[in-house]
């Protein structure tokens, strides 16, 4: 099932069930994703975005929403920190696994070889591959430092 059509029916039994926190967010992803659809449109895609872009989309709200939960447990705000927790939960059905740190080495290296990469000139190349085929499925500001350190 496409991710889109996933994310739609999840909506849908979030609805029947009356789950009101699960709602919310799902709502706000949908949001998200038709927000990127109508500016995909202005740019000439009619056909708005595609499911990498989804998933960079789905990732990026995760990542803000740790971030927003550690600063409210920094701030002493417990249960609002609990809320954006609740929230990643269920951003994160609809992302791939993550991989290990051996995975993404091992992800790093054949990226790596497939550009032919041997200076930091190529990282840029390097990069685009790695977000081409494991975007959701890897940090990249975690991925960045390693690349780097490969070539240099």
């Amino acid at each position: 099932m496409e991710l889109r059509a996933k994310i739609s029916a999840a909506l849908k039994q979030a609805m029947k069930d009356k789950a009101a926190d699960r709602l919310s967010t799902l709502r706000l992803i949908n949001a998200a994703i038709k927000d990127k659809d109508i500016a995909a449109r202005a740019e000439g895609n009619d056909d708005g975005v595609g499911a990498a872009e989804v998933l960079a989309i789905l990732g990026k709200m995760a990542k803000q929403r740790l971030e927003s939960a550690r600063a409210y447990e920094e701030g002493g705000r417990l249960d609002l920190a609990e809320g954006e927790r609740r929230e990643i939960q269920v951003i994160e059905e609809f992302l791939p696994q993550q991989l290990t740190e051996d995975e993404a080495d091992k992800a790093v290296d054949a990226a790596v070889a497939e550009v032919g990469a041997d200076s930091i000139r190529d990282m840029g190349k390097v990069m685009a591959i790695l977000k081409g085929k494991y975007t959701g499925q890897m940090d990249f500001g975690t991925v960045g430092p390693k690349v780097k350190a490969r070539l240099s």
